[in-house]
């Protein structure tokens, strides 16, 4: 009892402290009169509705590595981080990738410089995968959840940081955003995003200093992340999920619920799997942060959970939540800026 009124009774405190903090940050930047709002503006529920639907729809196949629908998705998004001004990595957004079985994949990676001015030398990847099952038996599975999802809501961030930056706000460190090919083939699209990293082949766009992985601060994987369909508690839609709380820095951990508060969404959070260890630990390993968790660097799951049309051909466009999607992405936002 007196641990939990503990609790209680310390999180105003913190919140506060944040608080100050995320301030005096802001105002060393010079920027910290800069609102959220215009980069809001750029996500409502018909445009993600009408993206979810494009990378579902039976051009893209099911987005399986090596189709031709994969490589519309993969045009896709590229189209996506030029319109949202991302700088390319030697002059090309698209890595290459052996994807095993005899398929050829790609990456898709895109930059944006937290400050052209004085640009630091720390980085943040904001990650998604793109491929899904692709056709079985002539059968398409749509794959919208799962994980065109977490595509749009990249490129959604990308687009809404990318207007920040216009707007003339500056970070103290810089995003990497990369779409994964090939996760439902043994990751290998993470995984050989990671051998770039380590082998050095991957250099900064505006300085040409190699980006090595002591350099990333954190890794932020965004998972099946616009279904309302399996809440945390029963009437409460407006939910999500992180895992990996507990890989970021002792002042990062209160972030996420600090931004929640202060923005108003007052999303539900948890930072377990439906309160099971065991799931928690399983599930934060199922997808493309495994390589950096096992290699020792910050990473966080963002997710709504598995549903009963994961993997599945109803898994369409029209069975997602676009206003809760929208206050995922709105969330993200606020506190990628905070992490920054």
């Amino acid at each position: 009892m007196q641990t939990k009124m503990f609790k209680n009774s310390i999180r105003p405190v913190i919140a506060m402290l944040l608080a100050v903090f995320f301030c005096m940050s802001g105002r060393a930047q010079g920027s910290s009169g800069l609102s959220s709002s215009a980069a809001r503006n750029l996500v409502w529920e018909k445009k993600l509705y009408r993206h979810v639907e494009f990378l579902s729809d039976t051009l893209c196949q099911g987005r399986g590595t090596g189709t031709r629908g994969s490589i519309e998705a993969a045009f896709w998004i590229e189209r996506e981080f030029r319109d949202a001004g991302l700088m390319k990595f030697d002059s090309t957004f698209t890595k290459r990738i052996y994807a095993g079985q005899g398929l050829l994949g790609r990456n898709i990676i895109g930059f944006l410089s937290g400050s052209l001015k004085s640009p630091k030398d720390r980085y943040v990847i904001v990650a998604t995968h793109f491929d899904h099952i692709g056709q079985l038996n002539r059968t398409t599975y749509p794959g919208a959840d799962a994980n065109a999802s977490g595509i749009v809501a990249m490129t959604s961030l990308a687009e809404m940081f990318s207007m920040m930056r216009t707007l003339g706000k500056g970070y103290d460190g810089n995003i990497i955003f990369v779409a994964f090919d090939a996760k439902e083939m043994s990751m290998a699209g993470s995984s050989d995003f990671w051998r770039m990293l380590k082998d050095g082949e991957l250099s900064d766009p505006v300085t040409g200093k190699v980006i090595t992985p002591e350099k990333i601060s954190v890794m932020v994987n965004i998972d099946q992340i616009g279904s309302s369909m399996s809440p945390l508690h029963k009437d409460r839609p407006d939910y999500m999920i992180m895992l990996g709380k507990h890989s970021l820095k002792p002042v990062q951990r209160e972030i996420l619920d600090y931004c929640n508060r202060s923005t108003g969404l007052h999303m539900d959070l948890d930072y377990t799997y439906y309160g099971s260890k065991n799931f928690t630990d399983i599930f934060y390993r199922l997808s493309d942060q495994r390589i950096f968790i096992d290699n020792g660097i910050p990473a966080v799951l963002f997710t709504s959970g598995i549903t009963m049309n994961t993997n599945r051909t109803r898994d369409t466009a029209d069975t997602l939540d676009y206003e809760v999607f929208k206050k995922r992405i709105y969330l993200i936002f606020e506190w990628l800026e905070k992490m920054l």
